[in-house]
């Protein structure tokens, strides 16, 4: 019995299949797993409880800003800081900027950051004044 050998091609279509089995969860994927529960997969919230996103100007406005709200919550929404990463956040967020018609711009993990190390500042300022 030979061996055959791989060709290029074949070994190369085959390293992009894997790869792809294993490429991160897109935005859309990550907003259905962590926010769709409470504002709906078509981002319509449910009124009186969980605010819509669709044209939402906390969504759709300052990307720092919406990624606090995120970061930190605010009424009955859970603060994500502790369990989701800046990638995840604005993967998640690049999402709902772009999606039901609302055309903000996209979110980058160094606005995330930025908005995680701004909170940080303030708790700590805040704490300081405190005392």
């Amino acid at each position: 019995m030979t061996a055959k050998a791989f060709s290029p091609a074949v070994f190369a279509a085959a390293l992009g299949l894997a790869a792809a089995a294993h490429a991160a969860p897109s935005g859309q994927q990550l907003f259905l797993d962590n926010c769709s529960a409470c504002h709906r997969p078509n981002g319509v919230g449910v009124k009186g409880a969980f605010p819509a996103l669709v044209a939402d100007p906390i969504a759709t406005g300052d990307a720092k800003a919406a990624a606090s709200r995120v970061l930190n919550g605010r009424g009955g929404m859970p603060a994500f800081k502790a369990s989701l990463s800046d990638e995840t956040i604005a993967s998640i967020l690049t999402y709902v900027r772009s999606a039901w018609g609302n055309k903000a711009g996209p979110v980058t993990p160094a606005i995330v950051a930025a908005a995680r190390g701004s909170a940080a500042s303030h708790q700590l300022q805040s704490g300081a004044q405190a005392h």
